[in-house]
């Protein structure tokens, strides 16, 4: 059976992107995929330092980096913070690009994020996008930039406009049909 791992770069309560996390998670299993959604506050990592290595490297990175490394699909629903990536996922991405093997290439991502804002984080989506391509991750084409979040969302999480509920159909086809070579 297909595998997903799904995860937000947000870790606040109420937060849109946790709300993006698990109904992509709701739309991966009704595609008949396994999903497993994790917390990032559960793999505490201190800010990428390279004195750390070899002897420091946190637990918590190499944890991770067997968690992306055992699922065939990950999905990152990614806030913007300032036109880009939050720090929580550049941290994350960072830690787990020095984890060896790779755990960027085995999987297909998916990325997406919700915003207040009307341009629904898509200028961070395309850093994000680039960064994870520089450490070899497949991103499939479609991105989910959604905003503003107090217009996309209905009360149990769900969206309401049919052009992203078709987007998000599309990034479930596109992850669940997409293979690495």
């Amino acid at each position: 059976m297909t595998t997903a791992l799904t995860l937000s770069g947000s870790i606040r309560q109420g937060s849109y992107n946790r709300l993006l996390q698990a109904h992509m998670g709701r739309k991966l299993e009704a595609a008949g995929v396994a999903v497993n959604a994790i917390d990032l506050s559960d793999f505490d990592m201190p800010i990428f330092n390279e004195d750390l290595e070899p002897d420091q490297v946190p637990e918590a990175a190499v944890r991770l980096a067997e968690l992306w490394r055992s699922h065939d699909i990950v999905f990152i629903a990614s806030p913007e913070y300032n036109g880009g990536v939050p720090p929580l996922v550049v941290n994350t991405i960072t830690w787990l690009s020095r984890q060896k093997p790779s755990v960027f290439r085995h999987a297909v991502f998916g990325i997406g994020g919700v915003s207040s804002g009307k341009y629904g984080t898509i200028w961070s989506l395309s850093h994000l996008r680039d960064s994870l391509s520089k450490v070899g991750a497949l991103v499939v084409p479609t991105l989910l930039g959604i905003g503003p979040a107090d217009e996309a969302l209905d009360a149990n999480g769900d969206f309401v406009e049919p052009a992203i509920i078709r987007k998000v159909d599309q990034m479930v086809h596109e992850l669940t049909h997409f293979r690495r070579g």
